[in-house]
């Protein structure tokens, strides 16, 4: 498992499960010989896409960002289809930390699609129960409503599987929610209409997992959004302004996704990498 020390915080990248997916869905309406040469494909036009939740470990509390895929929850037509090479194996991933999901205190939720909120549920036999019984699960109001209620385009990713055992362990907010001094969840719509990113400050730096505004470092360009953004010019308004001030200021990106980052921080122009920390796991796709 890969760890970032970020001042007083501690980041640990646990084991949540990989998927393999179109890259024409995940780049839109980029050309395939744009995005392919910041991101490797393989023959079936897929990438490699991590599932895999960060832990935060800070001021005596463990936070952690999304839930993983879940395990045992996608049947086998849902495991061909999203490319599912690894489940989840967070509780494995917790106990080589001297952890239980017990210990566990918050889950921020930058939304609540399959693969980011299925690790929130397990199966208890044949009873799905709350893989962190001890955690306050934090999302916006307007995720939570549609995860709940979803349209006619939402329902193939928001499932009850992955809500109903866990519904009364949930808090919402509305813009914004500062969790613990450093650490704040901010709203953005864009890949949903309820998205959130989370904002780490410590000492006067900062660090942003803006999640799937921003699925991997491919992705890094304001213009180059997924298919599967519910609101693609939101996404574009929400990314330009984050990605300037980001140049601006040397924040740096963490990433749940990315198979080949952990995280980076760009120059002012956007163009040069000046730090970085490489996932160690070799993924399974490459140039």
């Amino acid at each position: 498992m890969d760890k970032l020390q970020f001042h007083n915080m501690t980041l640990t990248w646990l084991e949540g499960g990989v998927t393999s997916l179109d890259g024409g869905a995940m780049f839109g309406v980029v050309p395939k010989p744009l995005w392919s040469r910041k991101y490797p494909v393989n023959e079936k036009n897929q990438i490699e896409c991590a599932t895999e939740p960060i832990l935060i470990q800070y001021e005596g509390k463990n936070y952690l960002i999304d839930s993983g895929v879940g395990f045992n929850k996608l049947n086998e037509k849902q495991l061909r289809n999203y490319g599912v090479t690894e489940e989840s194996s967070i509780l494995e991933s917790l106990d080589k930390l001297g952890l239980s999901a017990e210990d566990i205190d918050v889950v921020l939720m930058t939304h609540l699609h399959f693969d980011h909120a299925g690790g929130l549920s397990r199966w208890e036999g044949d009873v799905l129960v709350p893989t962190f019984p001890n955690a306050k699960i934090y999302t916006t109001e307007i995720e939570w409503e549609e995860m709940r209620n979803p349209n006619i385009r939402s329902r193939n990713t928001y499932w009850k599987e992955n809500w109903e055992p866990i519904q009364h362990q949930v808090e919402t907010f509305k813009d914004s929610l500062v969790l613990a001094p450093g650490i704040e969840m901010i709203h953005t719509g864009g890949h949903s209409a309820g998205h959130a990113i989370i904002k780490l400050t410590q000492n006067g730096e900062t660090m942003l997992h803006i999640a799937d505004l921003m699925p991997t470092h491919g992705h890094q360009n304001p213009l180059w959004v997924m298919a599967y953004d519910d609101y693609p010019m939101t996404s574009v308004f929400a990314k330009e302004k984050l990605m300037k001030e980001a140049f601006s200021n040397g924040h740096k990106f963490i990433f749940y996704h990315d198979a080949y980052y952990r995280m980076i921080q760009w120059d002012e122009t956007g163009k040069e990498i000046v730090d970085s920390l490489k996932r160690s796991k070799v993924a399974g796709i490459q140039f």
